[in-house]
């Protein structure tokens, strides 16, 4: 078994990785909306604080929730939630786990790091941003495709695997978790009719699909147009799409069978996998899916918290 510091630094060496990734997958697609919507239409760029879960650590540092002072906040910034950070702490994880890690994987992640924080202040222009964004998610890609390809299948890849499928699930959830009211408030203010918001709430969705590279496996998979009830099950619930909630908390199921002591993960798991499975989401989409997405974050948690207690040293 590898010693409990070292399972913990590639665990949250995955994780960070994963979560910077995802953070480059949000910002390209809020900036390529913007494009997508009708001229004059004001893009709420508040949800996106909010789905990463730092509102009102946002609000104690800016006064105005606008595009600026957003991405500002989520990709340069440095305050321990920025992708800049994010790769921050992946690279010193990597650093101390090389003698178990591929050496090309610390210097892919290291030129990663580098890269992205000599280019983070050109992102707060949109001219610039996509460009790099986009560079930042094939590095990243190219950084899990090389671990996946080299590394032997033993308990250190077992725990990237962890670290990576975990995160995903959650950020997946947390993607879906776009309140289009806020998103597009003025759609409220006006008090538009549904029929009159569904154009936006199309835009809204198909936008949802491309921040996890989805939206030609749905076309391939769902054949109805795209529709927020259908976008939330294919995310949630597909067995066979890789960034889908499901198939991250199965992978988990089939990594943790391969590790020891992990009953209590386990079971946290299928916990999980079950909230997940046995949702109906057409219902919930006139009900409360946001109440049922908290409720699955919730449940991630645990995972998190379960892992840390079975395999990591106690916090000091």
């Amino acid at each position: 078994m590898l010693l409990s510091r070292v399972a913990e630094r590639v665990y949250w060496q995955a994780r960070y990785l994963e979560r910077a990734e995802n953070m480059a997958r949000l910002l390209h697609v809020f900036s390529a909306l913007q494009l997508d919507l009708p001229k004059g239409t004001k893009l709420g760029w508040q949800s996106l604080i909010q789905i990463t879960g730092h509102g009102t650590y946002f609000s104690t540092k800016y006064k105005q929730e606008n595009e600026r002072n957003v991405v500002k906040f989520l990709l340069s910034e440095k305050n321990g939630i920025s992708l800049v950070d994010m790769l921050v702490s992946a690279r010193e994880n990597a650093r101390t786990t090389r003698e178990i890690m591929p050496t090309e994987a610390f210097e892919l992640i290291n030129g990663l790091y580098h890269f992205a924080r000599d280019h983070a202040e050109k992102g707060l222009h949109r001219a610039e941003r996509n460009n790099i964004l986009e560079q930042i998610v094939s590095r990243a890609q190219q950084i899990g495709g090389l671990l996946s390809g080299s590394m032997s299948r033993d308990e250190a890849y077992s725990f990237v695997r962890l670290g990576r499928s975990l995160e995903r699930a959650d950020m997946t959830t947390r993607i879906i978790d776009v309140d289009a009211q806020k998103l597009m408030p003025q759609l409220e203010v006006q008090g538009a009719e549904p029929e009159a918001r569904e154009p936006y709430d199309n835009i809204l969705w198909m936008n949802v699909l491309r921040s996890s590279s989805a939206y030609q496996m749905y076309r391939q998979h769902v054949q109805e147009r795209v529709n927020g009830a259908d976008v939330a099950k294919f995310l949630l619930q597909d067995e066979q799409f890789p960034r889908s909630a499901a198939h991250n908390l199965t992978t988990l199921t089939k990594v943790l069978a391969k590790l020891p002591n992990s009953g209590k993960v386990t079971w946290q798991v299928n916990k999980t996998r079950r909230l997940v499975r046995d949702a109906d989401l057409h219902g919930l989409m006139q009900r409360g899916l946001l109440e049922h997405l908290d409720q699955v974050q919730q449940e991630i948690g645990k995972v998190h918290y379960k892992i840390a207690d079975t395999w990591f040293l106690p916090s000091k």
